[in-house]
């Protein structure tokens, strides 16, 4: 689980006194634990990545916000360390070639939102790990 996983990092950073990632990774382990704490559940590892998709968005964010070069050169370093926690997700021409079998429904769609829906569906029931930006900036070269 993405949660054992994270808290063997912390140890793994504690021994090699790396301060930074295990302090940065004990704040998205005390995320997780919190949301867990509400929910009252165990948290699988899809809601474990979503919340942590939510920390990268944020952190995007700050980066584009911030004035200050140490504070966006800090962001870009936590940027690494969070999204090493989530799987890799296909490219945009990655998701094209993935897209091939419905190029045709993507095409015909009555819209851009439509046809994200169409190659989104196909997309997980094949399993792929994908963005919804990429999806639909694939949608659109398809569409062009």
């Amino acid at each position: 689980m993405l949660i054992d996983d994270i808290k063997d990092q912390v140890l793994q950073a504690m021994r090699a006194k790396d301060s930074a990632r295990r302090d940065l990774l004990k704040v998205v382990l005390g995320e997780l634990q919190t949301v867990a704490a509400r929910t009252g559940e165990d948290m699988d590892d899809d809601q474990a990545q979503r919340i942590i998709r939510k920390m990268v968005k944020s952190n995007l964010e700050m980066a584009e916000l911030s004035k200050r070069p140490e504070v966006v050169q800090q962001m870009k370093t936590e940027l690494v360390v969070l999204e090493s926690l989530l799987p890799k997700t296909l490219t945009i021409e990655q998701i094209i070639e993935a897209l091939a079998p419905v190029t045709d429904a993507v095409k015909a769609a009555g819209n851009d939102g439509q046809a994200t829906g169409t190659a989104m569906k196909h997309l997980k029931s094949s399993g792929a790990v994908v963005e919804g930006r990429d999806v639909g900036q694939a949608v659109k070269r398809l569409r062009s």
